[in-house]
């Protein structure tokens, strides 16, 4: 069956948004085409290990405006931009992804979306920020996995990811020369 996985770009002291909703301690190196490294092996299998995106409204409206035509981005961007997409809004009537790249299917019920998902044959479904939305799938019991990229930062103040209580089984702690550390958790049911 399909693993739901929520994946999140962390400080260490569990922050995943500042107070304006910035991702500035996101670090890591940029995506070249050219040349690669343990962190970039990395980031490729784990979006080759999927086939479907999910974003809550928000994430989708700060994402949009930037990966449609990401170039910067080589290959990763391509696989990214790939993905079938689904957005969870009860506003949005639509959601397009640019003029090269499918439109993203807009669901009011992500709970339903996910399970009927995890039911078709596939590869595992990426969460993809959208902390209103992963907080919910949480409630519903839902995800199965959790990939925090904890980058070498804190912040004090913001967001932190984990409100409530989960019981978390290591599957992977890798850490690279960007100084960021790849922590996976199976989510126990």
């Amino acid at each position: 069956m399909r693993k739901i996985i929520v994946q999140q770009w962390a400080t260490v002291d569990n922050i995943v948004a500042e107070e304006d909703g910035g991702l500035s301690f996101v670090s890591g190196e940029p995506f070249d085409d050219n040349t690669t490294s343990p962190f970039q092996d990395s980031v490729m299998a784990f979006i080759d290990s999927v086939d479907t995106m999910i974003l809550g409204a928000n994430t989708y409206n700060m994402s949009v405006g930037y990966w449609p035509t990401a170039e910067d981005q080589g290959v990763y961007g391509k696989k990214v931009n790939a993905l079938t997409k689904f957005v969870a809004s009860t506003t949005l009537e639509e959601a397009p992804w640019g003029e090269d790249w499918p439109a993203a299917t807009v669901t009011a019920d992500p709970v339903a979306t996910i399970k009927d998902l995890k039911k078709k044959k596939g590869k595992d479904i990426w969460v993809w920020g959208s902390l209103t939305l992963v907080r919910s799938l949480f409630e519903a019991g839902v995800v199965d996995e959790v990939q925090m990229r904890v980058c070498p930062a804190t912040r004090g103040k913001g967001t932190r990811f984990f409100e409530s209580s989960e019981n978390l089984e290591v599957l992977e702690a890798t850490s690279f020369e960007t100084g960021v550390v790849l922590l996976r958790y199976a989510v126990k049911k």
